[in-house]
């Protein structure tokens, strides 16, 4: 129910101001993903109404815009190789708290940050580096991630619902991770790519997404690339305030009859706070022309106060 709610959210607000509605698959993590989860995804999007305007994209399909993207920051001397192991990583973040504040209220650490260990320690591009490795070593480099700098200025900006947000990456997050140590390129700069290389200028999620934007944000300054706008919609929770996922066991959507789907598509348009016909004999695309017309009033895209 929370992924349906968030494509309904997006797919309402691109056709509430006469957009295109986009897909993208995003399966770069192939340890997580299969083909068949895919194909299930977009057989119930499509019977709840939820068609994408334009061809669906898969990100394991886009490894060259990742690889132009990682180029580009490279060449900009904004990566460098990283070979922290998590336990490392919480060490040093434990000792550089320890020096801010050595008699803490209590035993709980704040979100993890990255203390810039391998940063002081390379000063040329990531593959420059590389380059000056013996060939019996570049085994054992390749395994290292990549890091895109970060700096302590503070960046702000504006959602259409939660409104004005800000955040010092470098000192809340610190250097973040662009590709794997096992080979994968991170969510971060993987959405970032697919996003202007499908001129998407308005993004749609869920809230528990939110703390990525001024990462990704910061990653569009750096190409010198315009940011699209940003919208983070409620979670779905169950009744003990968690996120409704396969990790809390939330079951799968049951889209047998088209009464059935109907009474889905209610369920996740209440979520958003839009209302619905009481006559079961409407039909579901009569409901989606409705709720588009009730999204565009609650999230106009030049208000100047957010909506709901």
């Amino acid at each position: 129910m929370g992924s349906l709610v968030c494509a309904l959210a997006s797919w309402l607000d691109a056709k509430a101001n006469r957009g295109q509605w986009l897909i993208r698959v995003e399966d770069i993590d192939q340890d997580r993903c299969r083909d068949h989860f895919s194909h299930l995804i977009l057989d119930q999007l499509s019977r709840c109404g939820l068609n994408s305007d334009k061809e669906v994209v898969f990100q394991t399909r886009r490894q060259h815009l990742y690889d132009a993207m990682i180029k580009k920051l490279d060449q900009s001397l904004l990566l460098y190789h990283c070979g922290c192991s998590r336990t490392q990583i919480l060490n040093a973040f434990k000792k550089k708290q320890e020096v801010i504040n050595p008699t803490p209220p209590d035993t709980t650490l704040p979100r993890l940050i990255y203390p810039g260990t391998c940063r002081q320690a390379h000063t040329t591009s990531a593959s420059s580096e590389l380059d000056l490795v013996s060939k019996s070593k570049q085994k054992d480099f390749k395994k290292l991630s990549l890091r895109v700098k970060t700096s302590n200025e503070v960046l702000t900006w504006f959602d259409r619902r939660l409104g004005r947000g800000e955040q010092n990456i470098g000192l809340e997050v610190g250097d973040f991770i662009v590709k794997r140590a096992d080979g994968p390129y991170s969510y971060q700069l993987c959405v970032v790519a697919d996003d202007i290389d499908q001129c998407v200028t308005h993004v749609v999620r869920g809230e528990d997404l939110a703390d990525n934007t001024p990462r990704q944000i910061l990653l569009y300054q750096y190409l010198s690339t315009p940011q699209p706008s940003y919208l983070h919609v409620p979670l779905v929770k169950n009744k003990d305030g968690e996120k409704l996922s396969k990790q809390t066991l939330a079951p799968a959507l049951e889209l047998g009859s088209m009464n059935s789907i109907l009474l889905t598509m209610k369920t996740a348009a209440s979520y958003l706070g839009l209302k619905s016909f009481d006559d079961n004999g409407t039909s579901l695309q009569t409901h989606l022309d409705d709720w588009t017309h009730q999204w565009s009033r609650i999230y106009p895209l030049n208000a100047e106060k957010p909506g709901l």
